[in-house]
């Protein structure tokens, strides 16, 4: 069982595994469909691990169909009022900037799903009243499917915080598998915490994104926040042909590789919404295979710095 609180393994960068985060703007443009296609065609000459980092909602484990090898509990650490020690004098409540913490009279009530563990209550209280004790959040499951390993987190449905979740995937991934050259992470859509969480650690960002205004629009914000993170980044349009050039256009004028474009395909929308993989479709396996020579050029010349 691991904790949010865990340590990381450390290595030299050229040894480590290339992570690339694969992300999008909004839900529903296909970054699960990359993901898992992905992860499946490496998977079929050498060893790869995916980290499903949408842990609110995980489905990676649909398509691909390994052997469930183990269930792993996962713990966070919040507040324990010890009545017996706490004289009240407030300074909890002060410490704590996001409320989870109330002094009311004569007791102290912890909202644990406000709480970050971030022990400055904990560690403060000069009565040593608040204690910290482990909270379940959710389950690391492991699969197998050939040389494709998958990593899931699933968080408890009554759980509102899934970044420390996404951190102990990630921690987790790193001690996993450092055979595999490639670890990939299929992101939480959107630009909230969550997003940001999954891909603060990678060394390539693509974006899925589709030729409509919406999709500029997410593609746009989801950019935003790769440039603050200085991640590089490349784009990946799914339903080509569906839409208009706005997208395209964009991309050219910012400089930003468009590393493939997936074809607006009902029989791959079918096949997807069945759990099933293209990669017998000659033209879907080809855009599969011209990300992954995009990323090993990538994963190259990270190797020569």
């Amino acid at each position: 069982m691991d904790i949010v609180r865990t340590d990381t393994v450390f290595m030299g960068l050229a040894d480590s595994p290339f992570k690339v985060a694969i992300a999008s703007g909004k839900g529903g443009t296909g970054k699960t469909l990359v993901s898992t296609s992905l992860a499946a065609y490496i998977g079929e000459f050498e060893s790869v691990l995916l980290a499903d980092l949408d842990v609110e909602e995980p489905n990676d484990a649909i398509f691909i169909k390994g052997d469930l090898k183990d269930i792993q509990p996962q713990f966070r650490f919040v507040p324990d009022w010890d009545i017996t020690r706490c004289d009240m004098c407030g300074m909890c409540e002060e410490l704590c900037n996001f409320n989870a913490l109330a002094a009311l009279d004569g007791m102290v009530v912890v909202y644990e799903k406000l709480c970050h563990s971030c022990y400055a209550c904990s560690e403060m209280c000069p009565k040593e009243a608040l204690p910290m004790k482990k909270s379940h959040i959710g389950d690391i499951s492991y699969f197998n499917m050939g040389m494709v390993t998958l990593l899931e987190g699933r968080l408890n449905v009554n759980e509102e915080q899934p970044v420390g979740l996404i951190k102990l995937v990630q921690e987790r991934s790193v001690k996993c598998d450092q055979e595999a050259r490639f670890h990939i992470f299929d992101s939480p859509p959107g630009t909230s915490c969550s997003m940001i969480a999954s891909i603060e650690e990678c060394d390539q960002l693509l974006l899925v994104t589709e030729p409509t205004p919406f999709g500029l629009n997410d593609l746009v914000l989801a950019l935003q926040a790769a440039r603050l993170l200085d991640k590089p980044v490349a784009v990946v349009v799914n339903r080509y042909g569906s839409g208009n050039a706005m997208v395209e256009e964009y991309c050219k004028e910012n400089k930003i590789d468009v590393v493939a474009r997936i074809p607006y395909d009902m029989t791959i929308a079918e096949r997807y919404s069945k759990g099933g993989l293209m990669l017998d479709k000659h033209c879907f396996r080809s855009v599969i295979a011209g990300i992954f020579n995009y990323l090993e050029r990538k994963e190259a010349n990270r190797r020569r710095r």
